[in-house]
C-alpha cells in the first residue's frame, strides 16, 4: 500500500508540472514584449509573438507503423514527464503518454517516440519538449510526397503532416525528424526506386519547414530470424545506410538486437523503447558531426 501512495504522489506531481508547462504555452504574449529568442542555425522557427511565450524543442514523428507505434501499452507508457508533450489530434499541446498517434485507433500503442522525448528532456534540463505524430501505418513512401492520397487511412500523409508541424512551429523550433518507414516499399516494384525517393523527401522536408540543417533519423527495419530479409528489403535497408553517409546531419538508427511483439513485423514495447533511446543517441551524434564544407 505504501509503494502505491509513494506513485500516487509521484504522479500527481508529475501531472502537475505538466499542467504548469501547458499553461505557459497557451499565455498569450504580451503586447511590446521581448524578441523571442534565436534559434539554432538551421532551425526552422516560429513567429515571433508567439515564441515569446514559448520555446518549445520539436521533433516531426514520421513514417509507418513502427513509428506510430504497435507495442503493448503499461503503466509505465502513461506516466507523464513534465517537460514532454505531444501534439495531439485536435492539434492541442498534452502530456506525452502512450499511444502518441492516431492513425489506426484499434491498433496503435508503444513507439520509440516518447522514450526518444524522454531521453531528450533528460539531456536537457532547461527544455520542453514537443511531439509531432504523423506516422500513418502501412505508408509506402509514395504517399510522402505533396498531394498523395492513401487509400488505407482515408489521409494525405505528407499534406498532412506538413500542416501539423506548422501549427507546431507557432511554439517552437524544429530540431529533429525521425523516419521509420520501408517496409511497403520492400518489394520487386518499388525497392528500386526507395533511394532516390527518400533522398528527395529529405530535401523536400527541410526546404518547406525551412530547416535546411534539421537533423533526419533513419530507423532500421526490423531484423528478425522469424522473417529473414529478401533481395528487396536488404535494398531498402542499403539505401537507408548510404543516405546516412551521403547527405549531412542524416544519421542511421540501428534495429540490432530487437524484437517483435509476435507478428515479425512490429517491435514490442521493451523494443520501441530502446529504439527511441537509439534514436536519441543518433541525434546527440549529429550534434557532433562537422558541418558540411560551404
Amino acid at each position: 500500500m505504501r509503494c502505491n501512495r509513494v506513485f500516487l504522489l509521484t504522479s500527481l506531481v508529475a501531472w502537475a508540472a505538466v499542467a504548469t508547462t501547458l499553461a505557459l504555452a497557451q499565455r498569450p504574449s504580451p503586447a511590446g514584449g521581448s524578441p523571442p529568442a534565436t534559434a539554432p542555425s538551421g532551425a526552422a522557427t516560429a513567429p515571433a509573438a508567439e515564441q515569446a511565450a514559448t520555446d518549445y524543442h520539436l521533433f516531426l514523428l514520421i513514417g509507418q507503423s513502427n513509428m506510430a507505434g504497435r507495442g503493448a501499452v503499461a503503466d509505465e507508457d502513461r506516466q507523464p514527464h513534465p517537460r514532454v508533450l505531444v501534439l495531439d489530434k485536435n492539434e492541442k499541446w498534452q502530456p506525452a503518454v502512450d499511444p502518441l498517434h492516431f492513425d489506426k485507433p484499434q491498433v496503435v500503442g508503444v513507439g520509440p517516440g516518447r522514450s526518444f522525448g524522454v531521453a531528450y528532456a533528460e539531456a536537457h534540463p532547461d527544455a520542453t519538449v514537443g511531439l509531432i505524430p504523423c506516422a500513418v501505418g502501412g505508408s509506402p513512401i509514395a504517399a510522402w510526397q505533396p498531394g498523395a492520397y492513401y487509400q488505407a487511412t482515408h489521409s494525405h500523409p505528407y499534406d498532412h503532416a506538413m500542416a501539423r508541424a506548422k501549427v507546431a512551429l507557432r511554439s517552437g523550433s524544429l530540431r529533429g525528424i525521425l523516419w521509420h518507414q520501408g517496409e511497403s516499399d520492400a518489394s520487386p516494384d518499388l525497392s528500386a526506386a526507395y533511394a532516390d525517393k527518400l533522398a528527395e523527401l529529405i530535401a523536400r522536408l527541410r526546404d518547406e519547414l525551412m530547416a535546411p540543417e534539421v537533423p533526419f533519423l533513419i530507423g532500421q527495419l526490423g531484423q528478425f530470424a522469424e522473417r529473414p530479409w529478401d533481395e528487396h528489403r536488404r535494398r531498402v535497408d542499403q539505401a537507408h545506410r548510404e543516405l546516412a553517409q551521403r547527405l549531412p546531419l542524416v544519421a542511421f538508427v540501428s534495429s540490432q538486437g530487437l524484437t517483435h511483439r509476435g507478428d515479425e513485423v512490429h517491435f514490442d514495447s521493451p523494443s520501441a523503447r530502446q529504439f527511441g533511446q537509439r534514436y536519441f543517441e543518433a541525434w546527440q551524434q549529429c550534434q557532433r558531426a562537422e558541418p558540411p564544407p560551404p
